[in-house]
């Protein structure tokens, strides 16, 4: 393959676009891969769409030799069958939702568990023709808020996704095996770091799922890994509950005046001034803080939720999301306060809220739900609102003097903090999910009608696997891992071509000898991107492009040839070569083979 640069559709940029906020963005875009056309959509230029090519190629080779077989699904899909799994609703506003010209409802694909569960269906009805697993690779449709980080989060992306048919759920596990090993040789094979963790299945369900991340300080997740091997996404981390404390001789609670305390701050402050204790000071620990959150259900409607939690500690909104899945949470404002003015901003104790509210004999309980963080358990004692500006109060026992509807996993998850199997302190880190795996069981199946009859000719529903890898998310987290303060740093199998041959000056003697031998390494089979721009582009700019564009080696041919010789250099690492220009191809083919099986 040889590509003249004179005729490809391409240009680079020397400045950053103005709206990149990470280093792959800003060099994609830079160095003519891909080009804006609206916020989180993108355009793939022909250098783009070589290195999405192989990244797909390593994603489909993969998954066939897993045992998976490939379709191809329209990306425009009918309302009902997603109306049957209940995802028309709770998918809420993040999906591109339309109608045809009769009044029909239709929407652009977020994800395809619905159209492979009914394509089983039509075919399929015998337990004789499980197992199966089928992928796509596919354009998908998400109506993203905030598109951010170029292809990292965008509204149309590109991925891969596959889904496992069992009978049973033993079936399902070995399908899920297979996958996720596939997983790891995919990230193997594209030079990507990766962590497997534990994460929530959230509005997918199932019994089972685990994302693979890559580190990167720019990453969107944020995970937890333990010195013992333990390793989460923050959503999914449990606390480590501690045991309920007896409360016999515990004192009564009391009220005291704390005026000018709406933060745990000033609060901790003068409960140290005013009610000192002799066996160590309060601090924010001691305190019950109770944050007022709105949720917003798929359905619009609008719901307050107070979270109790340790004065310590914030509430992580995505660990709070994913627990109250498919709703959204927002915090609460002025609209969402006037209709309570039980809520005493900054003096919010429990005595209003939930369980906690009193009941006139054979009336309906109607209170604010009320979750409290799994640390505060019987027989604790805090220091909390008493619902009156200026009054909080003190030795308020859980267990004793307030209850709540239950639990709930919305604290931040902060370093140090232990694991949920023993493993030592959590340390934290973030990264980008690349690939994210489910057991989703019955869920679709059972909301569909798919079932096989058994070999007792009785009718089962299927069990089903949810496999995704997002394609496009993968090669900018490539280019993230892999550039400098000059460009991009293609690994060799990933790259638009292996070798960009650069001939300089004006010499017709030089792009003769340029052409010629990159013509050889074309018929070698190398990949070549030849910069045969006439003179008038300057040997300053074509090297400057030749690192920007990130293709592993460079060929400078130019001064050098009067001595018979050219010039190879790698893009990374490694030392410039003078190599005679009768025997560059062969130098350079030698180059090219160590990298693709290094």
């Amino acid at each position: 393959m040889l590509i003249r640069l004179s005729q490809l559709f391409f240009r680079t940029l020397r400045e950053d676009p103005v709206d990149a906020e990470v280093a792959s963005h800003r060099l994609l875009v830079r160095a003519g891969y891909i080009r804006r056309a609206a916020p989180g959509i993108y355009t793939w230029l022909p250098l783009g769409l070589r290195v999405l090519a192989k990244v797909e190629q390593v994603v489909r080779e993969e998954m066939t030799a897993a045992g998976a077989q490939e379709v191809h699904f329209p990306a425009l899909l009918p309302k009902e069958p997603y109306e049957a799994t209940g995802r028309w609703t709770e998918y809420g506003p993040n999906i591109f939702r339309l109608k045809d010209r009769r009044g029909g409802d239709y929407l652009l694909a977020p994800t395809h568990e619905e159209m492979f569960t009914l394509l089983v269906k039509d075919l399929y009805s015998s337990y004789k023709d499980l197992p199966l697993t089928l992928f796509q690779i596919q354009t998908k449709y998400r109506d993203e808020a905030r598109p951010r980080a170029g292809l990292i989060r965008g509204r149309e992306f590109i991925m891969k996704d596959a889904y496992s048919f069992d009978v049973d759920d033993a079936g399902l596990e070995a399908s899920y095996q297979a996958q996720r090993d596939a997983y790891q040789r995919i990230f193997d094979r594209l030079g990507l770091e990766y962590v497997i963790v534990a994460a929530t299945s959230g509005a997918m369900g199932g019994s089972r799922s685990e994302e693979f991340l890559t580190p990167t300080a720019i990453g969107e997740d944020t995970f937890v890994r333990s010195p013992g091997g333990y390793a989460a996404n923050v959503e999914a981390v449990t606390t480590v509950v501690p045991d309920a404390i007896p409360f016999d001789d515990a004192p009564a609670a009391h009220v005291e005046d704390t005026p000018d305390t709406p933060t745990i701050d000033t609060l901790v402050a003068v409960a140290n001034e005013r009610f000192a204790r002799p066996d160590r000071p309060w601090t924010a620990a001691d305190t019950l803080k109770n944050v007022v959150l709105a949720l917003v259900h798929p359905s619009g409607e609008r719901e307050l939720l107070v979270v109790g939690l340790p004065g310590d500690r914030e509430v992580d909104l995505k660990r709070l999301e994913a627990a109250v899945a498919p709703s959204e949470v927002e915090a609460a404002g002025d609209a969402d306060f006037a209709p309570h003015p039980e809520l005493v901003r900054g003096y919010l104790g429990p005595g209003v809220l939930g369980p906690n509210v009193p009941v006139a004999e054979g009336a309906e309980r109607v209170a604010i739900r009320y979750l409290l963080d799994p640390r505060v358990v019987p027989g604790t004692r805090w220091i909390t609102g008493a619902n009156e500006h200026g009054k909080h109060v003190f030795d308020l026992v859980a267990g004793r003097d307030f209850t709540a509807d239950g639990t709930v996993e919305a604290a931040e998850v902060r370093a140090g903090d232990p694991a949920p199997d023993g493993s030592g302190p959590l340390e934290l880190a973030r990264g980008i999910e690349i690939g994210h795996i489910f057991a989703l069981g019955r869920k679709y199946a059972q909301a569909l009608g798919l079932t096989v009859l058994d070999q007792n000719g009785k009718a089962q529903v299927v069990t089903m696997g949810s496999y995704g890898v997002g394609v496009t998310r993968v090669l900018a987290a490539l280019a993230e891992a892999n550039n400098d303060e000059r460009g991009l740093a293609w690994p060799a199998h990933v790259a638009p071509a292996h070798v960009v041959v650069v001939a300089t000056g004006k010499d017709p003697a030089v792009f003769e000898a340029a052409d010629a031998l990159a013509t050889e390494l074309s018929a070698r089979g190398v990949e070549v991107l030849y910069d045969d721009r006439p003179g008038k582009v300057s040997p300053g700019v074509k090297f400057a492009d030749a690192e920007l564009l990130g293709v592993p080696l460079v060929v400078v041919v130019g001064r050098g040839l009067a001595e018979g010789v050219v010039e190879v250099r790698p893009r990374v690492g490694g030392s410039t070569e003078q190599v005679p220009v009768t025997e560059a191809a062969d130098h350079v083919s030698a180059l090219v083979t160590s990298l693709l099986t290094a």
